[in-house]
């Protein structure tokens, strides 16, 4: 027997952990990956504090206002950033959903709970647009985290004589554990807009 805040923890729990490693990455020498992993870690936790339950913090108006400001900022500079680089468009498109998902909340009635603010409306287009997004995103980034062989006779494609060798990567830098963090808040965010 669970109760009904039980998904909203692990929710709050994956975001915060996402949040978290991609401050070990903003520690990179590299210094895309240094800006990236920022954009990121503001939306692992942003995303985590709006995820915790109604049920046990309904926040205030003031809070959710506070969201549209924060995203709105990140999504201005996202806007910025993205002629330089395709992957600030998706930081672009998670900033637009926070700022979407705030902007509905603040909206909704005080007597609605968190995620039953659109129940018996049909689902808004902007709602579908994100879902839709995000939901490619989500296979996306999922398919580019199934291992690849190109061939050679080691593991992953390397030259038997290669596999000896190791290399060390720092946490930071291995792009796997970038691209699996991106794909869980992806996950997240479905999950966030599909209680919409």
């Amino acid at each position: 027997m669970y109760e009904p805040a039980s998904p909203g923890w692990l929710l709050v729990a994956l975001c915060a952990a996402t949040g978290a490693y991609c401050l070990v990455r903003m520690r990179s020498p590299v210094e895309e990956q240094r800006r990236t992993a920022g954009a990121e870690a503001l939306m692992g936790f942003g995303m985590a504090a709006m995820a915790v339950p109604a049920a046990v913090v309904a926040p205030p108006r003031w809070a959710w206002l506070a969201y549209v400001t924060v995203f709105g900022a990140a999504a201005l500079r996202g806007l910025w950033a993205a002629r330089t680089s395709a992957h600030q468009l998706h930081h672009l498109m998670g900033a637009v959903a926070m700022v979407y998902m705030a902007a509905v909340m603040t909206a909704a009635p005080a007597h609605h709970e968190h995620g039953h603010a659109g129940a018996g409306a049909g689902v808004p287009a902007l709602t579908g647009v994100l879902l839709l997004y995000f939901a490619g995103y989500v296979l996306r980034s999922g398919a580019r985290l199934l291992p690849v062989t190109v061939g050679g006779g080691g593991p992953g494609g390397a030259e038997p004589g290669e596999w000896g060798a190791r290399t060390t990567v720092r946490w930071g830098d291995r792009p796997e554990l970038s691209e699996a963090c991106r794909l869980s808040m992806g996950i997240a965010m479905l999950a966030m807009l599909v209680t919409l």
